[in-house]
């Protein structure tokens, strides 16, 4: 089999609707050290080792042959559009150029049914830079192997990197960094590369940045409408990754305004802290407004949230 036709295949199978030069770097890689695919054997390598030049090469002819292309949608050169997908969703696209991203606030409450609004952000969370770099080596460890990424590199193969991507079909995006150790949880929708948040790390988030989530209003009109509904998965997700006040605001909302019931709350009241300074909504000024029980201050006009609701 010719070695152009096996990557082809390659990228067919990655069922991607673009492709990073990292990718279409390790698939030629790996493909050099097989020396086969499918039981067959390979002709038509350029060299022993594939090296930066022959790579450039490669690609190159998979551009005249159609099988990749480039887009003023997709604006960066680092990234490939595959064959008939260059009607490809922005979300998708996104999670295949950054791998450790997912949808969240806004975005993923559309995902999920939580809001009647269109997001004219795309809204997404991924890693800082540091944790970005570690995760990045650990993948490429992962796929090629200690000593192969080391010859890898030497070869001068482009390495997995995060790419600046402003915005996908003029679709601007909105880049939330996680801050916590944990990155957050996330699902894959079945059949699309596409990362969702939880529906608890959703509404997390809705009460970490109400403000990438429709504004604080449509955050507690929405806690309201379907916290109910998925009070266990709210509360797990804000038990396990909440921090204290995380806790102390949600405690609020679900217990105090919601009148809901949980074990948990009776925990969470503990982090309330007596004469501190903490608001319901972190962006705006002190209230003198208070819940007692959550030492918080309730920092919203009731009137705006009843008219909104």
């Amino acid at each position: 089999m010719e070695f152009r036709t096996a990557i082809a295949l390659e990228i067919g199978r990655l069922h991607q609707p673009v492709v990073t030069d990292y990718q279409l770097g390790s698939l030629v890689f790996r493909l050099y050290e097989a020396k086969t695919y499918r039981g067959e054997a390979l002709d038509g390598m350029p060299a022993a080792r594939p090296e930066r030049a022959q790579f450039t090469r490669l690609v190159a002819a998979l551009v005249t042959e159609g099988i990749l292309q480039q887009t003023p949608a997709v604006s960066n050169k680092d990234v490939w559009v595959v064959l008939g997908q260059d009607q490809a969703a922005a979300e998708d696209i996104l999670c295949c150029v950054d791998p450790f991203c997912y949808l969240s606030h806004l975005s993923a409450m559309d995902y999920h049914g939580l809001t009647d609004r269109l997001p004219k952000l795309l809204f997404v969370t991924s890693l800082p830079a540091p944790q970005w770099g570690r995760r990045a080596t650990e993948s490429m460890q992962k796929a090629l192997g200690a000593e192969g990424l080391a010859t890898y590199l030497q070869a001068g193969l482009p390495p997995l990197r995060r790419l600046r991507l402003d915005k996908i079909n003029r679709k601007v995006i909105s880049v939330h960094t996680s801050v916590q150790r944990d990155p957050g949880a996330y699902v894959t929708v079945q059949g699309k590369p596409r990362r969702v948040a939880t529906i608890g790390r959703t509404f997390l988030d809705m009460l970490r940045a109400p403000d990438s989530c429709g504004g604080i209003y449509h955050v507690m009109d929405r806690y309201a409408a379907e916290a109910p509904r998925y009070l266990r998965l709210i509360v797990d997700e804000i038990d396990r990754h909440g921090t204290n006040i995380d806790k102390v605001r949600a405690g609020y909302v679900l217990a105090e305004r919601l009148k809901l019931a949980h074990p948990a709350f009776d925990a969470w009241r503990a982090f309330a802290q007596r004469g501190g300074s903490r608001k319901l909504y972190a962006q705006a000024g002190y209230s003198p407004r208070f819940s007692e029980t959550w030492c918080l201050s309730i920092n919203i006009d009731e009137a705006d949230a009843a008219e909104e609701a």
